[in-house]
């Protein structure tokens, strides 16, 4: 995810003649907090922090999303709360095969960890973004203030019942559930929502504060502007004689093609992204939305992001803008599968030049959209989207229904 505020994170480009040109536009690589946050905001008030830290949040917001291990020792029970999730995936005996999966793999991830640092660092982005996030909205939400994030991982800890717990314990009245991705899929933000209702249904209990959900926002202004500036940014690092015929690469995570023919929406809200920011560019350039992340021997939803690269390179296409156009910050997705797998490994299968990844400069902006989607839905009074109330016309998951019902009747 894409937005402009200048950092000075843009490394050297390493290029040579006579092949490939790939560039891999990745999230940012964020500096400190504080720093960063002082970039954009000033405080609302001369209160000291610790004051600040102990005021009875009013308003809380859920800052959703899978997360990832931040040790190697945590990579097991990431892949086990992963494969025995129904909600993401539909496995044989789940309980017995999913545990099996997960032990069976996790050495194999574990060194693609190691490969970008020993774990996962979206906790620290996501505190990163959060605490940026909830310091604009002071200022601009003045009625709604206090505010305060919450993270809450769907796979690792803090998880999504931990921190519903800890809403409840500080007294939140108004709680958020923030989705961090920008297109919806039942298989991620909708995991993230079954849980939310699972929490209070398995307990027999009612919330204690009023709910509502950010479900979506693929198309979000400030979202596309700032996908269409980082893209335009990247560009200008190629050769003026080659930067025409570059070909702009979106690449999103995929889905089974179960889930897709399911009617999962997620597809489509991929496409309109890619759509809304290619028209900013006033298409400037050729480009594919293409799809990565395929596990297992299950038909995908493709063409894949790898066999597109290869295939483009051997009909004469060589200089490729690689744009993860789903994802808000660096995970093993961006960090391994990009940046190693696709760069590097494959780029010298194809002859791809080694390049250095050009890190963008991104996080003024992009926590200015955050807060903007946040102050928006609140003046709104909505429980959640039009669109969430719909359930897929294929759908299997009962849970599925009882949450979208639970959102909608929140008042």
């Amino acid at each position: 995810l894409s937005f402009s505020l200048s950092l000075s994170l843009v490394p050297s480009v390493a290029r040579c003649s006579n092949a490939v040109s790939l560039c891999v536009s990745t999230p940012l690589r964020r500096q400190s907090s504080s720093a960063t946050v002082a970039a954009f905001a000033q405080p609302a008030s001369t209160a000291t922090p610790e004051a600040v830290e102990n005021r009875k949040p009013k308003t809380g917001i859920l800052m959703m999303n899978m997360g990832g291990p931040e040790k190697l020792d945590d990579v097991h029970d990431f892949l086990l709360r992963l494969f025995s999730d129904t909600d993401l995936m539909k496995l044989p005996v789940q309980n017995r095969l999913g545990p099996f999966i997960a032990k069976r793999r996790t050495p194999k991830i574990q060194e693609q960890y190691s490969r970008i640092g020993g774990g996962s660092p979206i906790k620290a982005w996501t505190t990163m973004q959060g605490e940026g996030m909830v310091k604009l909205l002071d200022e601009m939400c003045p009625e709604t203030a206090p505010h305060k994030f919450y993270i809450g991982f769907r796979y690792v800890h803090p998880l999504t019942e931990e921190a519903i717990e800890e809403m409840e314990k500080d007294g939140v009245e108004r709680a958020v559930a923030f989705t961090q991705y920008p297109q919806y899929s039942c298989s991620t933000t909708g995991s993230s929502l079954n849980a939310i209702y699972r929490y209070y249904s398995s307990r027999g209990d009612r919330p204690k504060m009023r709910w509502s959900v950010i479900d979506r926002w693929p198309t979000h202004p400030l979202l596309v502007e700032c996908f269409s500036q980082h893209v335009l940014n990247e560009l200008q690092k190629f050769p003026s004689e080659k930067r025409d015929d570059v070909v702009i690469l979106f690449s999103a995570h995929s889905l089974p093609l179960s889930v897709v023919n399911r009617g999962d929406p997620y597809p489509q809200e991929v496409g309109a992204t890619v759509q809304r920011v290619m028209e900013r560019l006033g298409h400037c350039n050729p480009y594919r939305l293409v799809w990565q992340s395929r596990v297992g021997p299950m038909p995908w939803l493709g063409p894949q992001t790898d066999d597109v690269i290869k295939g483009l390179c051997e009909r004469g296409k060589k200089n490729l803008l690689l744009v993860p156009i789903a994802f808000t910050s660096d995970h093993i997705e961006t960090l391994h599968e990009l940046d190693i797998e696709y760069s590097q490994v494959l780029g010298e299968e194809v002859r791809v030049c080694e390049l250095d990844i050009e890190y963008s400069q991104v996080l003024g902006d992009e926590v200015r959209a955050l807060a903007d989607l946040v102050q928006t839905h609140l003046r709104s009074g909505e429980s959640c989207s039009r669109q969430l109330t719909l359930r897929c016309p294929l759908c299997t998951n009962p849970t599925c229904g009882e949450t979208k019902a639970f959102f909608a009747n929140q008042k």
